[in-house]
């Protein structure tokens, strides 16, 4: 049976779970057609339905699927002009992987079938199309939930590692300042008058020994 689709969305781009379904946008400035192809298996023949696309809004091809649920295996088929002279080589035979895809599953398997072009077709072999399907040898994109569920966890409780000074800070009073400057002056000669006096304007007047 033939999944249920909608219109979907431009943006954002790649497969995109929103709780209730899975949007997939895909960009591509020349297709003619894109496919979009479900798997239930990342390796061998799991292909179980091509879906498609019929939606492009400024060359993003989109659709909805309001079943689609993460864990979906995915991929593309797009159709387009195949002229190797212009640069132009779509392959409805390849499957494409989503450039936009958050997750990859399944091993590549290296064959002929890898090739956008025949390994026995001669010196232009390039220049052919390669007829043979990709996707039983292809990782396959995944749908995945972004997002995160805490739970019962909690941030951490951190001591403070700020530590209040126990030293006295009461500042001196004008007289004892006066008093100090003339002391420190008397006993240190020579000494900076300015740099004492502002010690003792902070921690307040020396004891008289």
């Amino acid at each position: 049976m033939a999944s249920l689709t909608y219109l979907g969305e431009p943006f954002p781009l790649g497969a995109t779970w929103d709780g209730s379904g899975v949007n997939f946008a895909l960009f591509s400035e020349g297709a003619e057609r894109v496919e979009l192809c479900l798997f239930d298996e990342a390796a061998g023949e799991g292909e179980v339905e091509r879906i498609p696309v019929t939606e492009q809004t400024d060359f993003v091809w989109h659709v909805y699927l309001p079943e689609a649920r993460p864990g979906q295996l995915y991929g593309y088929r797009v159709y387009g002009p195949h002229d190797p002279a212009r640069g132009l080589r779509f392959n409805p035979h390849k499957l494409l992987l989503d450039p936009y895809a958050k997750a990859l599953t399944g091993p590549v398997d290296w064959s002929g079938a890898m090739f956008g072009y025949p390994l026995d077709g001669g010196e232009d072999r390039d220049l052919r199309l390669n007829e043979l399907d990709s996707a039983p040898g292809m990782p396959k994109c995944v749908v995945i939930d972004t997002g995160f569920t805490w739970g019962d966890d909690r941030p951490r409780r951190r001591r403070s590692t700020t530590r209040s000074s126990t030293r006295p800070t009461s500042r001196a009073s004008p007289t004892s300042t006066r008093s100090c400057r003339r002391r420190s002056a008397a006993r240190t000669p020579g000494w900076p008058t300015t740099a004492r006096s502002a010690t003792c304007a902070t921690w307040g007047s020396p004891r008289s020994s």
